[in-house]
Order: C-alpha cells, then structure tokens, then sequence
C-alpha cells in the first residue's frame, strides 16, 4: 500500500471512529432536516398534551354547562364551547389521549404482525408464502377506508373496535413491504449458518432476519400513526368510531360540522384543525425517518 493510500486509509478509520455528542447530532439532523424537525414538534406537543392534560385544562371535558352554549372564543373560552356547553379547547386537548392511543396501538399492532408475517413468508417461501400473499392481496384489494368501515359494521361502534378495525388493513401493508427485503436478506450467508447450527426457525426469523428490516418497518409504523388518527377521525364522525361522551375529534366535527356551520364556526374549525395538524406533523416526521434511514436519500 502506497503512502498517500495508507494516510487516507487512516484518515477514514479516525474519521469513523470519532462520533460526534447527541446535541450536535441533533442539531446537525434539525438543520438538514427543518420539516422533519417541525413534525417532530407537533408529535411532541400532541404527547405533551396527553400526558398532562389535567393540569392543562380548567374544565371538566365530560361536564355538560347548558347555560353556556356555543359561547365564542374568548378569554374564559380560549376556543368557545360547544353545543353541551362544554370547552372546546379542554375536548381538544383531551381528545390528543384517543388520537394517540388509537395511533399508537394500532400502528404498533399492525406494524408489528406486518413485520412477522412478512419476514416468515419471506423465509419459509413456497407454499406457505404464495397461500400468505395470496391472502394478503385480498386484503389489500379493498380500500383502506372501506376495510375499516366493513370490519367496524360488524364488530359494532366503540374504540376497542375501531382500534380492530384499523388495525387489520395496516397488517398486509407492511406484512409486503418487508417481504420484499426480507427475500433479499434471505439469500445472505449467515441466515444459511443460523441453519446450519441448528437454530430455530423463530429464532432466525426474530432474532437474525427481523431486525435487518427494522427500516422499513419504523417508516411504516410512523406513517400509519398519522394515518390511524385521520381514519379514527373519519369513523368517529360517521358515528361509527368513539362514542359520546369520549373526547374525540372526529366526534367533535360530527356534533359541529353541518348544523352549527354558521352559527357557531369554531365548533367544527377548530377540531379539524387539530386533525390536520396532527396528520401532518406525523407525516413530516414519517418522510424525515425514512430519509434519514435510507441510504440513498441519506447521502443527498
């Protein structure tokens, strides 16, 4: 090896052995990434909300006040109060624990049975994989609005019932996603060793291939939260998601939208703006996880 080679050679070792503090790295991340970083802040104001949204709050979210109906905004009602009376900014921040919870369940569920059936069909192969994805391709057929409407029909309205029935439409989603990169990490050598020294098949699957596809399983399970809480939203307001008196927001838009459209706006506004906030932050955030976990967009 020739000099200047070797010094080079050294120079990348060096260069690759020093890592830099976490708050420069994250420095660094919000600069090169600054939507990514904004959606970041929303997620992180919305799980802020949750988790304190008794101490936030000044009103009771469930307490009906019919002597102060559809009060505008003002500075005892930072966002009015609805048809019960009750506070619209309270519902909203109250609301933030079912959006997440049915975001988070849901996204983590079907991500993750995504994750293992794909990694198996990839692994077992033959017929086990054609009858899976065959499976998988009827699922898929239906749109995922309709799916949800279908399974939510039959099992009834409720939330552990719309958390069901967002979950199984996300399962074939990623369960083809990580297929497709588990094929590949299939032919890898050390999965025929792992064979060869007798291990388990489970063990092969979750502790040698599953974890080489942890990428596209984070961006999945990112974008699916958003995802979840537009569909939670979308069943809620056609009366077949949470129930009364459960803040929620799609529930908040079914009570506001069409009757009170004029004569009292904000009901309806201020819920579908919350809505839209929180789909796109996790969207934001989504497309930054995948950028920074990809090699090829990483490198741009």
């Amino acid at each position: 090896m020739s000099a200047i080679s070797k010094e080079v050679a050294d120079a990348e070792i060096e260069e690759l052995s020093v890592q830099k503090p976490w708050g420069p790295r994250i420095i660094d991340t919000i600069r090169r990434k600054p939507l990514g970083a904004f959606g970041a802040l929303i997620v992180l104001i919305m799980i802020f909300m949750a988790a304190l949204a008794d101490v936030i709050t000044p009103y009771d979210p469930l307490v009906n006040a019919f002597d102060k109906m559809h009060m505008p905004p003002s500075a005892e009602f930072w966002l009015g109060t609805d048809q019960f009376g009750r506070d619209i900014f309270t519902r909203i921040v109250y609301g933030a624990r079912t959006a997440l919870l049915v975001g988070f369940v849901t996204a983590g569920i079907g991500a993750g049975a995504g994750l293992v059936l794909g990694v198996a069909s990839a692994y077992f192969g033959g017929v086990f994989d054609l009858v899976l994805q065959r499976i998988m391709d009827v699922f898929m057929a239906f749109p995922l609005v309709i799916l949800a409407l279908a399974v939510v029909s039959i099992l009834g309205p409720g939330i552990q019932n719309v958390m069901i029935a967002i979950t199984i439409p996300f399962i074939p989603q990623c369960a083809r996603v990580v297929r497709s990169s588990a094929l590949a990490i299939r032919e890898i050598p050390y999965v025929d060793a792992a064979r060869a020294l007798g291990f388990s098949h489970s063990r092969i699957i979750l502790r040698h291939m599953g974890p080489n596809v942890v990428a596209p399983f984070l961006i999945l399970a990112t974008a699916f939260v958003g995802q979840a809480i537009l569909l939670e939203a979308s069943l809620s307001y056609l009366g077949l998601g949470v129930q009364e008196p459960t803040p929620a927001w799609g529930l908040m838009l079914q009570g506001g939208a069409e009757e009170y459209a004029e004569s009292a706006p904000w009901i309806a506004i201020f819920p579908g703006i919350a809505i839209s906030l929180a789909v796109f932050g996790f969207n934001l955030f989504g497309d930054a996880v995948r950028d920074l976990l990809d090699p090829k967009l990483r490198d741009r």
